[in-house]
């Protein structure tokens, strides 16, 4: 099965599992890795999944990734529930660290990470390239606080992107900011051949946020792990802005959910 697509993604031929207003890629980790050697790659959570109820510009940009995982293990027992579950999670944090020591050693592959707060990337950088055992990461940058709104800012960014001549570019602004800035700059980016925004994963790997055990993940208490490391800053998002969404998949068990920007050539009720 090749699911490799060249331009946005071909939903009369992949494989994939309705999510209110999104297809998940019914794949596996080991096949995402195999597969993905250019292209974008989208990995939905619960706080992206109630965006793209309110963002019209953002469910639209969804429709154009090559790949789209599941990032969140509720939404993996939420695909459960609605009786077409996917094989497993697979989030930025657990791909980005397999994908780069899949290619400790092919040189064709290098990395320019784009996000986080402060010195966050040069620190991921660092890390990451220790852990790979080569410069892996050929450059990093921690733009300010709403530097993807700056076009001149933004054009520095994208000489330096190209400068390094990175063939992979990981975002980390948070979406649904990261997915507006990789279609907005990424046909002016020719080295770049794989887009991963991938949010707050820049500061797992520069060990500035500690990852939860994998028995928290594994039972879905995640959010509650992060609620306790950064209570003033997450439980609005995870208590108040997200719990809508078991509602809403309560709604597409019953038949009753509708998707609030259905494209034209799309059924009601679907993606």
């Amino acid at each position: 099965m090749n699911l490799a697509r060249p331009s946005g993604r071909n939903r009369s031929t992949t494989r994939s599992i309705q999510l209110l207003n999104i297809a998940i890629d019914n794949i596996t980790m080991d096949e995402l890795l195999e597969r993905f050697q250019e292209g974008t790659l989208l990995t939905v959570h619960s706080d992206m999944l109630m965006k793209l109820q309110k963002d019209r510009e953002f469910y639209e940009l969804s429709h154009r990734f090559d790949y789209v995982t599941c990032d969140s293990q509720i939404l993996a027992f939420a695909t459960r529930f609605l009786g077409s579950p996917v094989p497993h999670r697979i989030s930025g944090s657990d791909f980005l660290p397999r994908f780069y020591q899949l290619h400790r050693n092919n040189p064709d592959v290098t990395l320019f990470l784009l996000g986080g707060v402060g010195d966050v990337a040069a620190r991921a950088r660092a890390a990451i390239n220790r852990r790979v055992g080569r410069e892996i990461v050929v450059d990093a940058l921690s733009p300010p606080v709403g530097a993807e709104q700056d076009d001149a800012f933004c054009q520095e960014i994208l000489c330096r992107i190209n400068t390094s001549r990175a063939t992979v570019l990981v975002i980390g602004m948070g979406a649904p900011k990261q997915e507006r800035f990789l279609f907005k700059y990424k046909d002016h980016l020719p080295h770049v051949r794989m887009f991963l925004p991938l949010g707050g994963t820049l500061d797992y790997e520069a060990g500035t946020m500690k990852r939860p055990p994998s028995w928290v993940s594994n039972v879905g208490l995640e959010w509650a792990y992060r609620i306790a490391q950064e209570p003033t800053k997450r439980w609005k998002r995870y208590l108040v802005d997200d719990m809508p969404v078991l509602y809403l998949i309560l709604r597409q068990k019953l038949g009753l959910y509708q998707n609030p920007f259905r494209l034209p050539d799309q059924r009601p009720g679907g993606g």
